[in-house]
């Protein structure tokens, strides 16, 4: 009896494993930017700008139309997938031309908020509120930083910048761009303050990974004084996560690039660029990458904070 069992949940994981697949299939065509060659470590060239996908999914609206009622969103008690069809923008409070989709929320049981901010015309950012710190990361378009001292930063696609509290700014926007901003209240600690950082991805180093396979950027100082970090996380198609991860630790995903399958919990979800995912305290959570391309994906971990 228990040798049949044993055979029968095989056969069950296997089934389930071909489902998510042909899942993940779904609607993706060679006119959507994948590249024809195996394991390349970027976009192909002369194809579309990058982080295109997070703003024209696979799974986009207009492609379910047939399929009322279909989303591959999930909510759950420790953890969130929230998916580009799911997502509703509404004026962001105190931004001028700008709608807003939040996306993780302490209504959700995070202590941070992400959202995606789509500047238009003319647009302006607000602020955030008082002793809450924010992060910017630019995922479409350009906008220009100006902090109170009056020196301007323009920030393209795969620049970012991070507001320690209190810092008066504001981001403008001249033609229309995408943003994805983290905030969160900030976790005071005596003698110990944040500075304003303006950078972009391809200047931070590569760090070093030991045991795992993944390319890793950290876009913050790794100073006590940041109460979270931020990662930009690089895979090539079949890698994945060594550590089947448990930790304290909160997380904010969203997904530039590429594809593949992340284990939240007990579930199994294909995911892409433009899905976001939220992780609570101690779910279980692991990644492999899959397709043709890279899986490029830019993660919120809270740090330097003692868990009482």
């Amino acid at each position: 009896m228990q040798k049949t069992n044993k055979s029968a949940f095989s056969a069950l994981k296997l089934f389930l494993l071909s489902l998510t697949l042909c899942h993940l299939r779904f609607g993706i065509a060679e006119e959507e930017g994948f590249c024809s060659a195996s394991f390349v470590s970027k976009s192909c060239p002369n194809s579309q700008p990058l982080y295109w996908k997070v703003t024209n999914p696979t799974l986009s609206p207009s492609q379910l139309q047939d399929l009322p009622g279909f989303t591959r969103s999930v909510y759950r008690s420790d953890h969130a997938l929230v998916t580009p069809e799911s997502h509703v923008f509404s004026p962001l409070p105190d931004w001028t031309n700008t709608l807003g989709a939040y996306l993780i929320s302490p209504a959700a049981g995070a202590h941070f908020v992400m959202y995606i901010a789509k500047m238009q015309e003319n647009s302006k950012s607000g602020p955030p509120p008082p002793d809450v710190e924010r992060f910017l990361f630019v995922v479409e378009g350009t906008v220009t930083l100006t902090d109170i001292s009056g020196v301007s930063h323009k920030l393209m696609v795969d620049s970012y910048s991070y507001l320690p509290p209190n810092l008066e700014h504001s981001v403008k926007c001249q033609a229309s761009s995408t943003l994805v901003v983290f905030e969160r209240r900030y976790a005071y600690l005596e003698n110990y303050i944040t500075e304003q950082v303006v950078n972009s991805t391809d200047k931070q180093l590569i760090l070093q990974t030991p045991d795992e396979v993944f390319e890793l950027r950290k876009l913050l100082p790794a100073s006590v004084a940041y109460d979270f970090n931020i990662h930009i996380m690089d895979f090539q198609p079949g890698e994945y996560l060594n550590v089947k991860e448990v930790h304290y630790n909160q997380h904010g995903l969203l997904m530039l690039e590429g594809q593949g399958i992340y284990r939240l919990g007990d579930s199994w979800y294909p995911v892409q660029a433009g899905d976001a995912i939220w992780m609570a305290p101690f779910v279980p959570q692991w990644y492999a990458a899959l397709g043709k391309t890279r899986t490029r994906y830019l993660l919120y971990k809270d740090v330097n904070r003692n868990p009482l």
